[in-house]
């Protein structure tokens, strides 16, 4: 099977239809299907912070639906779900652009998106295992002994990478570059950090190039590990770019 990886989209779906165009999809009922029977692979973190949310959410879960599409959360979406189940969650970085998304529509289509929404995260694994094992997708990666386990550290670590425990001066947490210590034996694709450039490292992929903070939508072709992208419409936020200093 061949993939198409796609990164971070966070709302923006006008990217993510010119990546799909780059990565030569066309589109019939209005679902993408690609000629060579490829098939589209998101890395969690559909919504929050750009402008079309809803429209992310929807689409992807109408892709899965049709078997079209293979998706694992981040832990924007993971947020999101506990705010659907009407948990205690701050309704800040991002999600309140999909909040007020939600709120601009009627009872009955919130519900819907709620429904599909719910229905997507709880059929959805942790982080994906694919051609026969080669191939792992977690949001934020995921350590190479950790591959198989689903326990609380490993869905920490999935979500929001190796946290130290301490944050940044922007709130954010300080995050370990654990991909320097990765084998290389299998194929680790994730997201979840902004680069500026796709970060290849120990056979590690971090796709995630910031297109919400005016980088760029990335996508990574398997197994010809090509990347493809596209430029963001949104205003360029350099701070939120991580760089790496070996």
């Amino acid at each position: 099977m061949k993939f198409d990886i796609i990164g971070d989209i966070h709302g923006c779906f006008r990217e993510y239809k010119d990546l799909l165009t780059r990565l030569e999809y066309e589109w019939t009922n209005n679902l993408p299907v690609h000629r060579d029977n490829r098939k589209l692979v998101f890395l969690g973190d559909l919504m929050d912070r750009g402008p079309e949310s809803i429209k992310v959410m929807e689409h992807v879960y109408e892709l899965v639906q049709n078997n079209l599409a293979l998706y694992s959360p981040g832990n924007h979406c993971n947020k999101l779900y506990r705010y659907f189940l009407g948990r205690n969650v701050q309704i800040q970085h991002g999600l309140e652009t999909t909040v007020a998304e939600l709120n601009a529509l009627s009872p009955d289509e919130r519900q819907e998106v709620r429904k599909h929404f719910c229905t997507l995260y709880e059929n959805a694994p942790l982080y994906l295992h694919l051609d026969h094992g080669k191939l792992v997708v977690a949001h934020a990666g995921i350590r190479e002994d950790y591959v198989g386990q689903f326990h609380n550290k490993v869905k920490t670590f999935v979500l929001y990478g190796d946290i130290t425990g301490q944050s940044n001066p922007d709130g954010t947490p300080v995050r370990r570059d654990w991909a320097k210590k990765h084998s290389g034996k299998i194929t680790i694709v994730y997201g979840h950090t902004p680069v500026e450039e796709v970060h290849h490292v120990q056979n590690t992929w971090n796709i995630d190039t910031g297109c919400v903070f005016g980088g760029k939508l990335s996508a990574l072709r398997y197994p010809e590990m090509e990347t493809v992208s596209v430029p963001s419409t949104m205003p360029h936020v350099p701070e939120k770019f991580r760089s790496f200093h070996d």
